[in-house]
């Protein structure tokens, strides 16, 4: 490819997937409002799903309008548990609070892609992952959260499946790189059927 993929993210894990299946990229952190986006979103009555993917949107757009010289890829993930938006927890008592609420249930996690390409939209993905918690106990909530806190305040839902976090769950319906905030497949596709990565 004339340049790499610009990665609209400083997102370690996106950066990591994508470097290790082969693709060159770049990074660029797009400074969007994303609370203020979202509150927006959601006054309006955007879906969570539909949440995940305006907002990679609006990080593809941040970095591409800047940079239409680039084919700059936007991402975004987000979680809804009984219909309510989860978010990145910004307390360890946000993150019981929300590690209880999916105790026994099923919730589901949205990943969403959009390719921006001289100034605009050309592709985009949304993935969705359903995951089923087991039980959990309040003592066991605490010690999990008290354990990996400075791993999960960064992750949507209060937990990262790669790590102690498979402990939470008893099934888990869909992609695995989903989980992890990039449906890398469908974009490994696109890039491929681009002659952008060889396939």
């Amino acid at each position: 490819m004339g340049s790499p993929l610009l990665l609209a993210s400083t997102s370690e894990t996106r950066a990591r997937l994508l470097r290790a299946a082969g693709v060159l990229i770049d990074t660029m952190p797009a400074r969007i409002d994303e609370e203020s986006v979202r509150a927006s979103l959601g006054a309006e009555g955007v879906s969570v799903r539909d949440m995940a993917d305006a907002l990679a949107e609006a990080k593809a757009r941040r970095i591409g309008q800047s940079r239409p010289d680039r084919l700059v890829l936007g991402c975004d993930q987000t979680a809804e548990v009984d219909g309510d938006l989860l978010t990145k927890p910004d307390t360890p008592e946000a993150a019981r609070a929300q590690l209880a609420r999916l105790s026994g249930k099923r919730h589901a996690l949205y990943s969403a892609a959009v390719l921006y390409e001289e100034g605009r939209p050309v592709w985009r993905f949304v993935d969705t992952v359903r995951l089923h918690a087991r039980p959990l106990s309040e003592p066991f909530i605490a010690a999990y959260v008290e354990r990996n806190w400075d791993s999960i305040r960064t992750s949507v839902g209060g937990y990262r499946l790669e790590e102690e976090g498979a402990r939470l769950f008893t099934r888990v319906e869909g992609d695995y790189f989903t989980v992890l905030g990039l449906p890398l497949l469908p974009v490994l596709g696109y890039l491929g059927t681009r002659g952008i990565i060889d396939t």
